[in-house]
């Protein structure tokens, strides 16, 4: 039996272009591949941030739950797309649901292994950081608007 790494994953994947080798090994000790069903959820708001996720094949919606209008896609991630930040940021719970929206095919990432990575090595966490910050503004943003046009339909 063949055991295969995922290091060359990691290495073709533009968000990790640019890390060091020995940091995209660390980076793959935490790492695993992961498929989702359509309609099958990744997390949930208000859970513990335990994992991050890098899409490879397929489609999430990042969703926000209203009571007027239940569930709204903030965003939808694609292929070569990151799906959580909460890992990084404590208190470490998610501030959306994600849900496939079509099968998908994801490097899974250990939030607790990572975060240990991080702090042992401050260049990985600092490098992590740097990558996360304009994801999580660009979230942000999205949920902002999203919320400015339910606010717009009821109001």
């Amino acid at each position: 039996m063949t055991v295969q790494t995922l290091q060359p994953v990691l290495s073709r994947q533009p968000f990790f272009e640019g890390i060091p080798e020995p940091q995209l090994e660390v980076l793959t000790g935490c790492a695993s591949q992961v498929r989702f069903a359509a309609g099958e959820f990744l997390f949930h708001m208000g859970a513990d941030a335990d994992v991050f996720y890098l899409v490879r094949h397929g489609r999430i919606g990042l969703e926000l739950y209203t009571s007027e209008r239940g569930p709204i896609t903030v965003m939808t991630a694609g292929e070569g797309d990151v799906v959580g930040w909460s890992w990084i940021v404590p208190p470490f719970k998610w501030e959306l649901d994600a849900r496939a929206i079509e099968p998908s095919l994801v490097l899974q990432f250990d939030a607790a292994c990572l975060r240990k990575k991080c702090e042992a090595d401050h260049e990985l966490g600092y490098e992590m950081y740097k990558r996360f910050a304009p994801i999580i503004a660009k979230r942000l943003q999205a949920t902002r608007l999203q919320v400015l046009d339910v606010h717009r339909l009821y109001a």
